[in-house]
């Protein structure tokens, strides 16, 4: 089905905002709106609850109808606002949610989606929203079917959400961002990985730098054993790193964070300021945007997270957006105690046959736990 068509008809039962977190599955209708609606009607916003939080403060203010989308994943951070805030036994909301579904029992997909894929049909019942599922066979007369029930819903002060299938969405024409830096990624991972020690270890946010940094690792010391790939709970690789480097105070480590996981949940970098101590090495991989679910922007591009550390309380902070700076900087944090902030600024894309982990989730945490457990007792 044409975005064009979806976005008409939604627009026809009185929705007037667009509000969510992108996802690749709806990466069509995410391009539409980055090229034609304006910040007052699109909004990105951090996580998925601050969607629904945002959506429930336009329709307190003015009883403007909103849509909220999200991948299916990011129903774990609106299931607050959605049960403690507009559902109709509290304030009695009345909203239009959009979900990319990812995890689809019987089709393949990454480890870190199957489960939520199983509890995603079965979440929306116990939320008591009812929903509708569209795919690559839904005809015109079935999606206007889908559409009277949404308003019907949405008239009776209830939410209504459309679960979207991978392929059921085309557009004309795509979107493309290009945030003007120069650094490349993969490139900068190698740099950082070949800068730290034998004994040091790194937590890696989840997407697309998880699978760089595995395979940098496997290439330059064959195996990724001090490794751990977060590959999914977006936005938290940072607690996980502290965790990590908290209960082994004389190993430094690193994490390797993207600008929209850290935005996600950006307060996590308040409680490392107060509770990392001198080995904790926080690396922001800033590219302006979701790159691991089709390079959509973040539209917090200007946000300075070196700025933002030391406001929170970072020992050190650094800004990096060339490679001489890079290798200055990680020469200096050698030496520096922590908690460590540094922010690099690097160019969208990556190599076109980047591969993904071969070891399942569960053998990367034993490996990692072993190479942990083998430096405490050598």
């Amino acid at each position: 089905m044409k975005t064009s068509e979806v976005i008409s008809a939604i627009k026809q039962i009185g929705i007037t905002k667009f509000i969510g977190v992108p996802d690749s599955v709806l990466k069509p209708l995410c391009d539409d709106w980055n090229r034609n609606e304006s910040m007052d009607t699109h909004i990105v916003t951090v996580n998925e609850g601050a969607a629904v939080a945002l959506a429930a403060g336009y329709y307190l203010g003015n009883e403007e109808l909103s849509c909220v989308y999200m991948q299916n994943s990011g129903m774990g951070n609106a299931l607050n606002p959605i049960a403690s805030l507009i559902h109709h036994r509290v304030y009695d909301i009345p909203m239009l949610f959009l979900i990319g579904y990812r995890g689809e029992p019987g089709i393949k997909d990454e480890p870190q989606h199957v489960f939520q894929g199983e509890i995603t049909l079965p979440l929306l019942d116990l939320l008591e929203i009812e929903y509708a599922l569209l795919d690559e066979q839904t005809t015109t007369k079935q999606w206007q079917m889908i559409m009277e029930c949404a308003s019907d819903r949405l008239r009776s002060h209830r939410q209504y959400a459309i679960v979207i299938r991978k392929g059921a969405l085309c557009s004309d024409q795509s979107y493309h961002f290009d945030n003007g830096y120069h650094l490349n990624r993969e490139q900068v991972i190698e740099t950082l990985l070949r800068n730290t020690q034998i004994d040091d270890v790194i937590i890696t946010t989840t997407g697309k730098i998880s699978r760089e940094a595995y395979e940098v690792s496997e290439r330059i010391i064959g195996n990724h054993d001090r490794l751990f790939l977060t590959v999914g709970s977006m936005g938290h690789a940072s607690m996980i790193a502290l965790g990590v480097a908290q209960s082994n105070p004389h190993r430094k480590v690193y994490c390797i964070d993207g600008d929209g996981a850290a935005l996600m949940h950006m307060g996590s970098m308040n409680t490392i300021a107060h509770c990392a101590g001198a080995n904790f090495v926080h690396i922001i991989l800033n590219n302006q945007a979701h790159e691991s679910v089709g390079g959509m922007p973040t539209m917090c591009g200007n946000r300075d997270f070196a700025q933002s550390a030391a406001v929170f309380g970072y020992a050190h902070t650094y800004n990096v957006a060339d490679e001489d700076t890079l290798h200055t900087v990680l020469n200096q944090i050698q030496t520096r105690n922590g908690p460590v902030l540094v922010e690099v600024k690097v160019a969208l894309g990556s190599r076109a046959d980047l591969g993904r982990p071969k070891e399942s989730a569960c053998a990367n945490k034993e490996a990692f736990m072993r190479q942990m457990k083998g430096d405490k007792e050598s």
